[in-house]
């Protein structure tokens, strides 16, 4: 190779976006971390659990950043711990290496739940989701992945059925593993930096004194969505634009806006 070939190569990839090298590197180590296959054998369930429920499953996700559980990037996981609690399962969290994460296998109802918290960093927090997927043999559109939205102020809820992950690092890493944009979300409003902070600054710092207030309402209504879309119960929702947060408890319920449906891409997970 000559030496002009050489530098317009280095010059090209100087060049190169760094959002876009950014999403190659995390794509390569996404593979490298599921391994060759990316999946794992369907993990048959206990027999307490088979008698006691239908074909029904679903993967309840926290998405996040392990050890940043206070976090407002990882405002999804404390949504999973609230759900853990109003099931009574918050003890029986267990880590699985082969997926991962933290997960509670559990029954509500006639369903199989499990849920899961990821422990690897947010923008791979979909090989965790699709190892679990694989090892309990569920379809992504049974996934429900709950996560942060900058796009809506704190105490504004909205349920997404698939489509775009909208910027979401940790989203767009599931639709990526799964290879398919079926899943249900939960977006949990968190606002827009004010001022000059800049917007990692503000995702990865904790929630004040004021927003707590606010938060321990949208745990509440986030907890009882969850339940509502895990019994595949109709979602009472409010028109598009919704109300916002008020300082009163009563205005201070989030209220849950239903968006527009996206026409999402769908590829069956190959479960046995």
């Amino acid at each position: 190779m000559s030496r002009v070939t050489v530098w317009t190569c280095v010059l090209h990839f100087i060049s190169f976006p760094m959002t876009l090298m950014r999403r190659i590197i995390t794509k390569l180590v996404s593979r490298v971390l599921l391994g060759t296959s990316g999946t794992l054998h369907c993990e048959k369930m206990s027999s307490e659990i088979a008698a006691s429920t239908s074909r029904r499953k679903k993967l309840v996700v926290g998405l996040g950043n392990p050890g940043m559980n206070g976090s407002r990037h990882s405002v999804g996981m404390a949504v999973i711990a609230a759900l853990a609690e109003r099931l009574g399962v918050s003890d029986q969290w267990k880590s699985d290496r082969h997926v991962s994460g933290e997960v509670i296998v559990s029954v509500h109802q006639d369903t199989q739940l499990v849920l899961l918290w990821p422990k690897l960093l947010m923008n791979v927090n979909g090989v965790s989701v699709a190892k679990a997927a694989s090892k309990f043999c569920i379809r992504p559109e049974h996934i429900v992945l709950v996560h942060d939205e900058l796009d809506k102020p704190l105490g504004k809820l909205a349920i997404k059925h698939g489509g775009s992950a909208r910027g979401h690092n940790g989203v767009r890493s599931c639709i990526d593993c799964l290879h398919t944009d079926v899943m249900p979300r939960l977006r949990i409003g968190i606002g827009r930096p004010s001022g000059n902070t800049p917007v990692d600054r503000h995702v990865l710092g904790r929630f004040s004194k004021e927003e707590q207030n606010i938060l321990s309402s949208v745990m509440e209504q986030s907890v009882e969505l969850l339940l509502a879309q895990i019994t595949e119960q109709q979602l009472q929702v409010t028109p598009a634009g919704g109300r916002k947060a008020a300082q009163k408890r009563k205005e201070r319920t989030p209220s849950a806006v239903q968006e527009p449906e996206e026409k999402p891409h769908r590829t069956d997970l190959n479960c046995q």
